[in-house]
């Protein structure tokens, strides 16, 4: 079976994501999560290569993935989202991405953070967070939370122990890796 270790390096898409952002913590920049979320959402159905080709598009369409933009987000925004053909013109997903965002709002009002409210549930098992993320968002099933986790450092898994990039991971001080 191959992993996303040995298919990455080298890649104009995957290599980028896989060596500099996939596992790394995020931290203090719930923009960033917010937009791994919303990827991870995006990716539902399709390969995770389309949807980092409509990155920027993404990145665009929803303004930097700013949580109190896209949570304010009006039919017309909607409208908008849905011509959009840069990005995926799916009405579930993009009604998850602004329900999510508003969810991260009150989120962070009691939290301070959405990645505050994640460190406050941190460390769970995978299906634990599953059952957290599918009370608190919309369109998070378990590949989707667990990808998410991965992605931000809340689950491990994201790259083979053998992967230099690992080693970088491990010293970046993960949440799995402190649990």
């Amino acid at each position: 079976m191959s992993h996303y270790c040995d298919l990455a390096p080298g890649h104009p898409f995957h290599g980028p994501y896989h060596d500099h952002e996939y596992g790394f913590p995020v931290v203090d920049d719930d923009a960033t999560l917010f937009e791994r979320l919303v990827l991870e959402i995006n990716q539902a159905g399709l390969s995770w290569l389309t949807v980092l080709k409509k990155r920027a598009a993404f990145q665009a369409a929803f303004e930097g993935f700013d949580v109190d933009r896209v949570a304010a987000y009006d039919e017309a925004d909607r409208a908008r989202l849905l011509a959009d053909a840069g990005i995926i013109r799916n009405r579930l997903k993009v009604d998850a991405a602004i329900h999510n965002a508003g969810v991260i709002q009150v989120l962070r009002a009691e939290h301070g953070s959405f990645q505050a409210w994640l460190d406050h549930q941190h460390p769970l098992d995978h299906g634990d967070w599953v059952r957290l993320f599918k009370r608190t968002f919309r369109f998070t099933g378990p590949e989707i939370v667990g990808e998410f986790l991965m992605s931000s450092g809340y689950l491990p898994g994201a790259h083979r122990d053998d992967c230099p990039v690992q080693a970088r991971i491990l010293a970046a001080g993960p949440p799995w890796a402190q649990a």
